[in-house]
């Protein structure tokens, strides 16, 4: 049976109030109580049932002035379209649930622990306003955030942009930071105060699939640069960087939150900045996303102290 502000049968097609009516007579077998139930009038009952009878082509309900059963045909019908109409109603509640509740649990993604910490601040903000949803944080790597997204393993996830995918949008930058050049403790840029994107190209670098910081300096006009080996976490890159393997360009915040011995932090003078964002899939923005988002615009643009904001070299994103 497939709905059609009803249900078809065949070729006959029972409309939904048809549906209605014949459920709940056949659960009070009563005329007066089954139009008292859905706000209409006696007369209204018997005329549905008697279209639908004569759809179906045999009685559905025994009548008498002091008695209502339901035939053996409309036991039948009634057995197998109540499961249905049970279902139907469920997966309906279930889609307005999904898309306007601010229930379940919200999954979000974040790939470094700046990201953690500040997904941590928005979560105990939206909880303020959704009690009753479970916020997930999920930690992946780089490389895999989008595709976790796309596939639904998580809702949302903090990330850097641009992000080129036409399916999936974002929110207001919540955060913009300078660039940094991870080098061996000792190299020579070492002695600098910054370099040049057009440095760069002096050194190999360490290629960390998903790690953007690279990309918006290759179109800045730029030589081309030298990749090195391929690491597959940012820890990885860094204890790579840290043997003179090569450099890593890396958002200014993880001088503070990777700090290493082996390791010195050049700020790369001339780079455009990094900007971070919430994405999530253009066709999946719930009650639930929509109310995340904002709660980290409270926290970055609003009045909240941002636990990630206080960075060295890291500013709230423009509204």
């Amino acid at each position: 049976m497939i709905v059609k502000r009803g249900l078809t049968t065949g070729e006959s097609v029972i409309e939904r109030h048809e549906v209605e009516v014949f459920l709940t007579l056949a659960k009070e077998l009563h005329f007066g109580r089954t139009a008292a139930e859905l706000h209409v009038s006696t007369a209204r009952v018997s005329q549905t049932i008697r279209k639908l009878e004569r759809r179906v082509g045999v009685p559905l309900f025994h009548r008498t002035s002091r008695h209502v059963s339901l035939t053996a045909v409309g036991q039948q019908l009634h057995d197998e379209l109540r499961p249905a109409w049970d279902g139907l109603g469920a997966a309906v509640r279930r889609a307005v649930e999904t898309g306007r509740g601010l229930t379940g649990a919200l999954r979000v993604a974040f790939a470094s622990a700046a990201a953690a910490q500040l997904l941590a601040g928005v979560a105990q903000l939206f909880r303020e306003r959704a009690p009753e949803c479970e916020v997930r944080i999920q930690e992946t790597q780089a490389h895999l955030m989008l595709p976790r997204i796309r596939s639904g393993e998580s809702d949302l996830g903090l990330t850097t942009l641009p992000v080129d995918d036409a399916g999936l949008t974002h929110g207001p930058v919540l955060i913009r930071e300078a660039h940094v050049l991870a080098v061996p403790l000792g190299h020579p840029f070492t002695r600098r105060e910054s370099v040049r994107a057009a440095d760069l190209a002096r050194v190999p670098l360490v290629w960390l699939p998903g790690h953007t910081p690279l990309l918006p300096l290759r179109g800045s006009g730029a030589p081309p640069v030298t990749e090195g080996p391929t690491a597959e976490t940012l820890q990885e890159a860094l204890t790579l960087v840290g043997a003179g393997q090569g450099a890593l360009p890396a958002g200014a915040h993880t001088r503070r939150y990777y700090p290493r011995p082996d390791i010195a932090y050049v700020p790369v003078s001339d780079a455009p900045a990094l900007e971070w964002a919430l994405v999530w899939p253009a066709d999946r923005h719930t009650a639930r996303v929509r109310s995340f988002v904002e709660a980290a615009d409270r926290l970055i643009h609003g009045h909240e102290p941002a636990p990630w904001a206080s960075a060295t070299a890291c500013t709230p994103g423009p509204r």
